[in-house]
């Protein structure tokens, strides 16, 4: 039996290369479509494709069985927009796919997507999904809480600055709440709801009723100063927490975001200042099989004390 085609936009990225791996692990053949030409195992197809370039799109999903879009922009960068990555482009990706008859597509948001925001970061995510369904109604949205694993840029970055800063600034007052999902898991649960595209497949995940959405979120809701506070006992650190206005943090972003690499960004600070905790209303890894890993599986098991 031929093995079905799976497409994975932004393939490269933190998420999407776990996406990759998890779907040749479930039998799929896998063809990665990124900006540069990306580099992958002799047993992954791989093809250079803008997402901005509706030719170069159409040539990376032609023959796909599937569609995921994996593609998220944190940092505005000329004509790179929150607006033209995660509406436009999303939406050209998602009307390539419906016109060449693609059984499944799967879209990447985010818990908090709301279209009415006053952040341009989360409102282009709400936005998103709303373009992304009115070209391929059937979408299957996937918006996962805040992502940990290896090389990320959540628990790796604060436990790097909370290693050197014996007085650590926090987010406000640390109370926000915040329920991190393991990248692993998040990977495994997109291979799962694209499974019943393969023939006697064993994990035949039923889509929930109406338009497809799924929020995942891990086993733990934590404020973030319950975060600090586990990852500075799990290495056994000494470290005061200094709480600093969201205000100055926004500023502080915006001074951040002109370097090559900013280490902090101001949609990073709007989602800091909100929950980002699943719904119990929406399907989630549960209904997958997924029982997901603690942040907890991710923090080393203790250093020398400093």
């Amino acid at each position: 039996m031929t093995e079905p085609i799976v497409v994975v936009f932004g393939g490269t990225g933190f998420l999407g290369r776990h996406v990759v791996l998890r779907l040749r692990a479930h039998g799929f053949a896998v063809r990665v479509a990124a900006r540069h030409a990306p580099t992958h195992p002799p047993d992954v197809d791989a093809v250079r494709a803008e997402i901005d370039d509706l030719r170069a799109v159409e040539n990376a999903i032609a023959g796909a069985q599937a569609v995921v879009n994996a593609v998220s922009l944190y940092v505005e960068r000329g004509g790179r927009t929150f607006r033209s990555v995660h509406v436009e482009a999303a939406s050209r990706v998602a009307s390539c796919a419906s016109r060449l008859s693609v059984a499944r597509l799967v879209h990447l948001s985010g818990i908090g997507a709301d279209p009415a925001s006053r952040s341009p970061y989360i409102r282009s995510r709400g936005e998103g999904e709303a373009a992304v369904r009115a070209e391929f109604a059937a979408a299957t949205i996937i918006r996962p809480a805040v992502m940990f694993g290896a090389d990320d840029k959540f628990l790796t970055s604060l436990a790097g600055l909370l290693r050197r800063l014996p007085v650590f600034p926090m987010f406000g007052d640390g109370t926000t709440k915040l329920q991190p999902a393991h990248v692993e898991d998040v990977a495994e649960a997109i291979a799962r709801i694209l499974d019943p595209l393969r023939q006697g497949s064993p994990s035949q995940a039923p889509l929930p009723e109406g338009p497809p959405l799924y929020e995942f979120g891990g086993p733990a809701v934590l404020r973030y100063r319950e975060l600090l506070r586990l990852i500075i006992a799990r290495h056994g650190w000494h470290r005061v927490l200094l709480p600093l206005p969201f205000p100055l943090w926004h500023a502080l972003a915006m001074t951040a975001e002109t370097l090559p690499d900013p280490p902090i960004t101001r949609n990073q600070v709007e989602l800091m200042q909100r929950d980002t905790v699943a719904s119990a209303e929406l399907p989630g890894f549960a209904q997958l099989g997924i029982a997901p890993l603690p942040v907890e599986s991710a923090l080393p098991a203790g250093e020398r004390r400093s």
